[in-house]
């Protein structure tokens, strides 16, 4: 008789987002005049820029001729993009990476749960808790120990290592994901000084990068030694709207190693037998983004939702409302109001301003009673979700 991996037990029977999805659906069922504005999940309304589009048109006819038609690609990617990310690398953000430290995926949600295939499973995994829940329940799939490190109002939800914590696997998320906040140059370093002295890996989720603007690390490769410790994925979902198109990336450097392996070739082994690669039409649009035009252009899309997490920030700070966020982050995470819990929160928004935002419970047990919404909205739809929220939160 087959034998099934039980570890699936273990985790929810359904995803965070499937749960307000159903809620949402519910109520719009019931009250089907209602103007619900979402800002539950991350997903963007801002469309793909020009140079992008055209890169995806050009591509699009090659693949309709003859003498450039593409059959099967390099599943770690076309040279060109990783060249461009390369160069990316060096110029906007300062550091030194070779192509072929870099690999090309559909986006970094994939990847963040594929790389568990280089690691055993009696590793200790060691968390922040509010947390992404991909990087929990691909884990927990796995039946490794999760260790949490609590994130909370008095360290900014920015939780750090100390001498007691244990794991051998780190995931870090900064700008982070529920919460916004995002870790200083000094406060990386103790990670990556901790990691090194464990003989440890952090697993460095940089897909909010795009959206830094104070004096903070956008790749944790500007920390010295990161590249012995550190593994970094990275999406063009949000720094270019690539939700629906899917494209990111992760880099492996060559010096990191454990055991006597290269991790950089064992990934590279690991795609080469389970992953097909990108397409080329999509690879050529990523490349766009990555070209001074796509570059400027973007910015201008980012600068829109960062625009609209002004807004947030702005209307939450005059209604005397904790949050942190909003600067270099898309996101915002707010207390609850009153004492709610972050359902009985989400149910009142929903009901009584008819305001979509995601439970911060779904992201672990420190993030009950609190809130977050997300800047990926229109800055019509969110300047609107703000006047009813400011009304309600003030009558």
């Amino acid at each position: 008789m087959v034998k099934i991996n039980k570890n699936y037990a273990n985790i929810k029977e359904s995803y965070l987002f499937s749960d307000i999805a159903k809620r949402v659906n519910a109520y719009v069922e019931a009250h089907p005049d209602a103007d619900v504005i979402r800002m539950g999940i991350g997903d963007v309304t801002q469309p793909l820029v020009a140079p992008v589009v055209e890169k995806l048109i050009a591509a699009s006819k090659e693949m309709g001729e003859k003498e450039t038609f593409r059959g099967y690609g390099p599943e770690q990617g076309y040279i060109f993009l990783k060249e461009k990310i390369a160069a990316y690398y060096k110029k906007e953000i300062g550091v030194e990476l070779e192509p072929n430290e870099i690999f090309i995926s559909d986006g970094a949600k994939s990847d963040i749960a594929n790389i568990t295939d280089l690691f055993a499973n009696d590793n200790v995994v060691g968390m922040p808790d509010p947390v992404y829940p991909v990087y929990e329940d691909t884990n927990v799939m796995c039946g490794r120990r999760i260790v949490f490190f609590e994130g909370n109002e008095s360290n900014g939800f920015l939780p750090m290592p100390d001498e007691n914590s244990e794991g051998d696997i780190f995931y870090l998320c900064s700008p982070n994901n529920p919460t916004g906040a995002a870790y200083s140059r000094e406060q990386l370093k103790v990670w990556v000084d901790f990691a090194l002295s464990r003989d440890a890996i952090i697993l460095y989720d940089a897909a909010y990068e795009s959206f830094v603007s104070e004096d903070l690390p956008r790749s944790i490769f500007e920390i010295e030694g990161a590249k012995k410790c550190a593994i970094e994925f990275c999406s063009l979902s949000k720094t270019a709207g690539f939700t629906g198109t899917r494209c990111g990336y992760t880099v492996v450097p060559f010096a990191l190693e454990r055991e006597g392996m290269s991790l950089n070739k064992m990934w590279l082994r690991r795609q080469t037998t389970k992953f097909n690669g990108v397409s080329y039409v999509i690879q050529r649009g990523a490349e766009g983004v990555f070209e001074d035009e796509g570059l400027k252009k973007t910015r201008e899309v980012i600068a829109i939702y960062k625009n609209n997490a002004k807004i947030i920030a702005d209307t939450l700070s005059e209604c005397g409302v904790w949050f942190t966020g909003g600067i270099n982050s898309p996101y915002i995470w707010l207390k609850c109001p009153s004492g709610m819990t972050s359902w009985e929160f989400f149910d009142y928004l929903l009901n009584e301003v008819q305001v979509v935002g995601t439970p911060g419970s779904g992201f672990g047990k420190f993030g009950e009673g609190y809130f977050r919404l997300t800047a990926f909205n229109t800055p019509e739809k969110t300047t609107e979700a703000m006047k009813r929220i400011k009304e309600l939160l003030t009558k």
